[in-house]
Order: structure tokens, then C-alpha cells, then sequence
């Protein structure tokens, strides 16, 4: 399929890769074409085989919201799929209902095989779900933490303490910054309960997030680079990056340090002195 088709190329595919077995019916006798035939397909999406061959054909190019809801059912199209369905048809792809915190298997082994790396996973309102050790060793153990306390804007804007060090202006930047992707996780998940009442409750905690809240502001742009300040390293600046995982918004972030610099050294002794941390806490009972 090219760049430009129309809906039609489209169902044409995902009709040609279903097979009989694949929607519950019967393979039948001399079936000579690949895939579902169009008239399996209209039965399945509740539509006339008319409709469909012009849909396929290019003569229908507006189909409702309920016809493409009906054909994404039939052809057993991923999430992803169906929004691309939508798309091309002109229309709005449905709207996700919750934010969601489970993290894949995939990005579960990426946390624990970057071991070097203090690495965490976010969900869409920056509450942390899960961390490695170097995260916990860098940013300190957040496993007694629970609720609100696990979300980086609500620590943030209550004035909840940070190894991260901030300028004035470097404050300002983050804050801006995190409003606005807040903002952005609000126009995704519009009907996510949890995020609703976060924002309320961050509008009457926090004037500062009222005011930024208030200037409706979503496309901005910020420095990757962090100060963390060790309780026995001392501060270490570290580049952060943040990486969304396709399909779930989840947020992933990294901290690395320049090879061969004082910041790199620093950082592998913070993971010895966690590791350290760890082994004597298991050991003390």
C-alpha cells in the first residue's frame, strides 16, 4: 500500500488477510480467492455488499463513524489500526478512555537489562510505576512510596524535596514544561477519572499550577540536562532523556553521563553505594 490510499486499498488488505476460521465461519467449498470474501465481510460489519464495494472501489469516501467502528470489529484490526482506519477515512480516531499503568514485558526487560543505567517508567501523568537499581541509587528508594507521593508533579508542586537542583530559571522551564505535557495526557485520555481529579486537586494545592494551568500552554521545549545532587556523591549532572513507548504513552527516562567525564565516575559510584545499601538492608533484617 502507497502513501495516499484511500480506505479502500485498506480493506481490501486487511479483508484479503482473514481467513473464514479467523471470524468463526465456515471455510466452505471452491473458494478460489484469498481472505474473506466481500459479502462474509459485509455480514460481519453489518453493511449492504454495495456499500462495501464502493467503499473498496473509491465511490463512497465519507463512511460514518459507526460504519468504521463496525468494519475495525470485522477485520479484527489492532488499536493502532483502527485509528489509522478513522484517519484516512477524515474522521477522529475513537478517544482512549484511561491512562494505562502496565508495563510491557519488552519494556520491563529494557528497565532491568540497562543495569548501568538509572532508568524509570511513567505513566502519561508522570506517577512512577517501576525503576532499577541504579534508578533507586541515584534518585533514592521510592518503593515506600505510594499514591500521590509517586507523581512527580504533585511532589513538585506541593514543594515535596528533590535530589534534583534547579536555577530559578531551570525551575520555571521544568514546571512550564510539565504543565503542558499534563495538558497534552488531558486532550489524550479526556474521560481518565484518576487525571481529571489530579488536576483538580494540583489546582487547589498549587497557585503556581493554577496560573500555568490557566495559560493552557502545550507545545514547549526544555533542557535535557539534570543536576542531582547525592546525599554522599555530591551533585552530578547527567543528560535526561524521555522516551515514549509506542501504544501506551508510558514514559521512560534515562539518565546517561559523557563517557570518561568526573559526572560518569561519579555516577558508577552511586550504584556501588546503592548496591551496598541494598546488600545491608537484606542483611540486617
Amino acid at each position: 500500500m502507497q502513501a495516499g490510499d484511500g480506505i479502500g486499498s485498506y480493506i481490501r488488505a486487511w479483508r484479503h488477510r482473514l481467513q473464514p476460521a479467523d471470524v468463526g465461519l465456515p471455510a466452505g467449498q471452491s473458494r478460489r480467492t484469498r481472505g474473506l470474501r466481500r459479502e462474509e465481510l459485509a455480514s460481519l460489519a453489518g453493511i449492504s455488499v454495495d456499500y462495501l464495494v464502493r467503499l473498496e472501489q473509491g465511490r463512497a469516501t465519507n463512511p460514518s463513524t459507526q460504519v468504521l467502528a463496525a468494519l475495525s470489529r470485522a477485520l479484527r484490526l489492532t488499536v493502532e489500526e483502527r485509528d489509522h482506519l478513522y484517519t484516512v477515512a477524515g474522521q477522529a480516531p475513537p478517544r482512549k478512555v484511561a491512562m494505562t499503568s502496565h508495563v510491557p514485558a519488552s519494556v520491563q526487560r529494557l528497565v532491568d537489562r540497562l543495569a548501568d543505567l538509572p532508568v524509570a517508567v511513567y505513566d502519561p501523568a508522570w506517577t512512577l510505576i517501576t525503576w532499577n537499581t541504579a534508578w533507586a541509587g541515584l534518585m533514592g528508594d521510592s518503593s515506600q512510596l505510594s499514591g500521590r507521593d509517586r507523581n512527580l508533579l504533585w511532589r513538585t508542586f506541593t514543594g515535596t524535596s528533590s535530589r534534583v537542583r534547579k536555577s530559578d530559571a531551570e525551575a520555571d522551564d521544568f514546571e512550564t514544561n510539565a504543565v503542558a505535557d499534563l495538558r497534552r495526557a488531558v486532550g489524550t485520555y479526556p474521560d481518565d477519572a484518576r487525571l481529571s481529579r489530579l488536576v483538580d486537586d494540583l489546582r487547589q494545592a498549587s497557585p503556581r499550577f493554577a496560573k500555568l494551568w490557566a495559560n493552557r500552554v502545550v507545545n514547549t521545549t526544555g533542557s535535557n540536562t539534570k543536576t542531582i545532587v547525592h546525599p554522599e556523591v555530591g551533585p552530578i549532572t547527567l543528560d535526561c532523556d524521555v522516551l515514549t513507548v509506542a501504544g501506551s504513552d508510558l514514559r521512560l527516562v534515562v539518565y546517561t553521563a559523557e563517557p570518561s567525564s568526573l559526572d560518569a565516575d561519579h555516577l558508577r559510584l552511586v550504584q556501588v553505594i546503592g548496591l551496598q545499601e541494598l546488600s545491608a538492608r537484606g542483611l540486617g533484617g
